[in-house]
C-alpha cells in the first residue's frame, strides 16, 4: 500500500437521533464521525487507542478542531468518512477528514483535527514508539 496516499475509508449511516428539526444531521455529529475515522485510521494501521491508553499510559488529547460545512447529510444516507494522517512531530498529530454522502460522492463537510499526545497526568507525553513509527510511514 502507498503510505503517503493512505486513505481509511469508514462507512456510518445517519440515524434519526442525529438530524434537527430541519431534517438534517446536526452540525456536532460531524466530529463524532472524525473520531469514528481516526479510530478506524489507527485500527488500519495495526494499532489502536484502547492498548495506547492502556499498555503505554497515554492518549491523544483533541486541541483543535476545524469542520467546513458543503452540504447537508439527511436521515438513512449512507456515509463515507475519509480519513488520512496530515502531520506527526514529537507530541502533535494531525488528521484531515473528508465525508460524503455514499450515494452520490457529494461532499457533505470536510476538516481536520489537532491533537496532542499526553499522559494519565494530561502532560504532554511522546508518542509511542510504534505509533511513531507507522504514523511516519504515512507521510513519507
Amino acid at each position: 500500500m502507498s503510505h503517503k496516499k493512505h486513505v481509511c475509508e469508514t462507512r456510518v449511516r445517519v440515524r434519526y437521533a442525529e438530524t434537527d428539526q430541519m431534517g438534517v444531521v446536526y452540525h456536532a455529529n460531524y466530529l463524532v464521525w472524525f473520531e469514528v475515522g481516526r479510530v478506524e485510521f489507527i485500527r488500519q494501521l495495526g494499532l489502536d487507542y484502547k492498548s495506547m491508553e492502556q499498555d503505554d499510559g497515554c492518549g491523544i488529547a483533541v486541541v483543535q478542531v476545524e469542520a467546513r460545512y458543503r452540504a447537508p447529510a439527511r436521515y438513512d444516507d449512507e456515509l463515507v468518512i475519509e480519513t488520512r494522517l496530515v502531520a506527526a512531530r514529537g507530541p502533535v498529530v494531525r488528521f484531515g477528514y473528508r465525508i460524503l454522502r455514499a450515494k452520490d460522492g457529494a461532499l457533505l463537510c470536510e476538516g481536520e483535527s489537532g491533537h496532542v499526545v499526553v499522559g494519565k497526568d494530561m502532560k504532554r507525553a511522546k508518542l509511542p514508539q510504534r505509533y511513531a513509527e507507522r504514523f511516519a510511514e504515512c507521510l513519507i
